[in-house]
C-alpha cells in the first residue's frame, strides 16, 4: 500500500491537523502490519515547509508532466492534514490541488461532460477548525474548506473522501483538547484498507 501524506498547516508543532493526519497514517501502517502486510510505503510532503509556487501559465501548460500528479496517481491512499484559514483551506494546499486537477490525468471531458479518472483511490482528510462550522451551526455558511475539498475530489472521481474534523479549537484549552481527543479516537477507527469504507467518518 502506497500512502501519500500531505500536511499544509502553518502552525508547526502546535498544529492539530498535523497531529491527526500523523495518527491516521500511523494507524493505517499498524493496521496493515497487524494483517501481516509489510508493503506499506509512505511519501511525506510538508507544503508549509516546502511551499509550491502558485499557479502560473507556464506551470499550467506543463501540469500533465508534473511530479505532483504522478505522485498522487501512484498512491493508493492520500492522507491530508488541512488547517482552516479565513474560512477555507491554506493557500499552500490549494497550490497542490491545482497540480493534481489535470485534464487527461485525473479528469477528462466527453459528450456527457466532465469525467473523473481517479476513482478507486482513498482520500482521508484531517481538518482542524478554530470555530464551529458544522451542520446546524450559525457559521455553517462560512465553511469553504470541507465543501471545496469534497467538490474537487468528486470532480476527479473520488466521490467519498473521508473527513476527520476537529473544530472549536479556538474556544479555549479544554475545548481544544476535547476536539483533538475526539478526532484522534476517530483516527483509530479507520480501516487499514486501500479503499474507503461505505460510510465516511465525519
Amino acid at each position: 500500500m502506497k500512502i501519500l501524506h500531505i500536511d499544509s498547516s502553518i502552525m508547526g508543532d502546535n498544529s492539530a491537523s498535523r497531529e491527526i493526519s500523523a495518527a491516521v497514517v500511523n494507524h493505517l501502517k499498524e493496521g496493515r502490519l497487524a494483517q501481516g502486510q509489510t508493503d506499506v510505503e509512505v511519501t511525506y510532503r510538508d507544503l508549509a515547509a516546502e511551499p509550491l509556487p502558485h499557479l502560473t501559465l507556464d506551470i499550467f501548460l506543463k501540469l500533465d508532466a508534473g511530479e505532483d500528479v504522478r505522485e498522487f496517481l501512484a498512491a493508493d491512499v492520500v492522507v491530508i492534514g488541512a488547517g482552516f484559514y479565513n474560512f477555507s483551506i491554506p493557500s499552500q494546499l490549494k497550490a497542490w490541488l491545482d497540480r493534481i486537477a489535470v485534464r487527461g490525468k485525473t479528469f477528462s471531458y466527453d459528450e456527457n461532460g466532465p469525467k473523473g479518472l481517479a476513482a478507486g483511490k482513498r482520500v482521508i482528510v484531517a481538518l482542524a477548525r478554530g470555530n464551529i462550522y458544522g451542520e446546524g451551526s450559525p457559521f455553517a455558511a462560512y465553511e469553504h474548506a470541507e465543501t471545496l475539498l469534497r467538490s474537487i475530489f468528486s470532480f476527479i472521481g473520488i466521490a467519498d473522501p473521508e473527513f476527520i474534523v476537529a473544530e472549536g479549537l479556538g474556544r479555549g484549552e479544554e475545548a481544544r483538547n476535547a476536539a483533538i481527543s475526539g478526532a484522534l479516537a476517530q483516527a483509530g477507527l479507520i480501516a487499514a484498507t486501500t479503499r474507503a469504507p461505505s460510510a465516511a467518518i465525519v
